[in-house]
C-alpha cells in the first residue's frame, strides 16, 4: 500500500509534463487561453496583450515575488517565455532550453547545446525564444541550426544545420521561431556582414526544408533589380556575396494564418527604400 501510494505521489507529480499538446488550433486562437502563453508575442498576431484580469491597477502594489531562477549564464537575456499548461520553457542564452514549474520555479530539466565558436552574430550571444507544435519545442541557434527538442524529457529530437546558414559568414539565428500548421519558419541575422537574408520554413515533424525566400532575390528571382548586381559586388568581401539583409525581427500574421510579411530594407547603412516581398504559396493555399 505505501509502494502504491508512493508511485501515485510520482505519477501526481509528473503529470504536468505529460498532459501538454499545443495544436496549431490552440495557438492559432492563443486568446482563448489567457493563462496560457503559446507562442512569442502570445497570439499570432503579435499584440503581446494578455486579457487576464486578476491584476489590477489596484492591487498591483501589492505584488510580491514567490521565487528565482538563476540563469546559469553572463550573456544577455532577451528571451520571452512560453507557458504552456503550468510549464514554462524559456531559454538560458546563448542556446540552452529549461522547463520550469511556472508555480514554484522548480527545473524539470534542461537542454544545453553548446553552438559552434565561429558563430559571431553582431549583437550578443542573445535568443529571443522558443516555439512550441505538439509536445515538440524549436529552437534557433546562433551557429545556424534548428532543433526540436521533447517538450516532456527535454530530449533531442532533430537538429538541422538550416542550409547554407554558414556562421562563419554571419549567419545565426536569434529569433524565436513561428509555428505555421506544420512548418516552423526562422529567419537569419547577418546583415551586417553582407549575407543574403531569408526566411526558411522547415517540416515541424522532419526537419526537412519545404521552402525559402530570400529577402534580396537572387540572380533570376522575382523582384531583382539592376543595382542589385552592384550591391552583391560590393558585399561579397562582407560574407557570401549577397548583399541581403537579417530577418531576426518577428512579424504579425493575418488572424487566419494563411499571409506572413517582411520589410525588404535597400539603400545605405541607415535603411533605404521599402519593399514588399513576393509573396509565395506553400502549395496549400497559404502565402507568405
Amino acid at each position: 500500500m505505501r509502494h502504491a501510494l508512493r508511485l501515485a505521489v510520482v505519477l501526481v507529480l509528473a503529470a504536468p509534463l505529460y498532459a501538454q499538446q499545443v495544436t496549431f488550433d490552440r495557438i492559432l486562437h492563443g486568446d482563448r487561453e489567457p493563462q496560457n502563453w503559446l507562442s512569442y508575442s502570445g497570439t499570432l498576431m503579435n499584440q503581446r496583450f494578455s486579457p487576464l484580469t486578476q491584476i489590477t491597477t489596484a492591487n498591483v502594489k501589492n505584488l510580491q515575488q514567490q521565487w528565482v531562477w538563476q540563469a546559469k549564464s553572463l550573456e544577455k537575456f532577451e528571451a520571452t517565455p512560453l507557458v504552456v499548461d503550468g510549464i514554462m520553457y524559456t531559454v538560458q542564452a546563448p542556446n540552452d532550453v529549461v522547463a520550469l514549474d511556472a508555480s514554484t520555479g522548480r527545473v524539470f530539466w534542461t537542454y544545453p547545446y553548446a553552438p559552434s565558436t565561429m558563430a559571431r552574430p553582431c549583437c550578443g550571444r542573445v535568443n529571443r525564444g522558443l516555439a512550441i507544435l505538439g509536445s515538440t519545442l524549436f529552437m534557433g541557434t546562433i551557429d545556424g541550426h534548428l532543433l526540436a527538442i521533447d517538450a516532456k524529457t527535454g530530449g533531442l529530437v532533430w537538429n538541422v544545420a538550416v542550409g547554407g546558414a554558414r556562421p562563419e559568414a554571419g549567419y545565426g539565428f536569434t529569433v524565436a521561431p513561428l509555428v505555421v500548421k506544420d512548418k516552423v519558419i526562422v529567419g537569419s541575422v547577418g546583415g551586417e556582414y553582407g549575407i543574403r537574408g531569408f526566411l526558411a520554413a522547415i517540416d515541424a515533424r522532419t526537419g526537412k526544408e519545404a521552402w525559402r525566400f530570400n529577402t534580396i532575390p537572387g540572380p533570376g528571382e522575382p523582384g531583382r533589380r539592376p543595382d542589385d548586381d552592384h550591391r552583391d559586388r560590393r558585399d561579397r568581401h562582407a560574407g557570401d556575396g549577397a548583399g541581403g539583409i537579417g530577418t531576426h525581427r518577428e512579424h504579425a500574421e493575418d488572424e487566419r494564418a494563411e499571409h506572413w510579411t517582411v520589410d525588404d530594407r535597400r539603400g545605405g547603412e541607415t535603411g533605404g527604400e521599402h519593399r514588399a516581398p513576393t509573396a509565395r504559396d506553400d502549395g496549400d493555399g497559404n502565402q507568405y
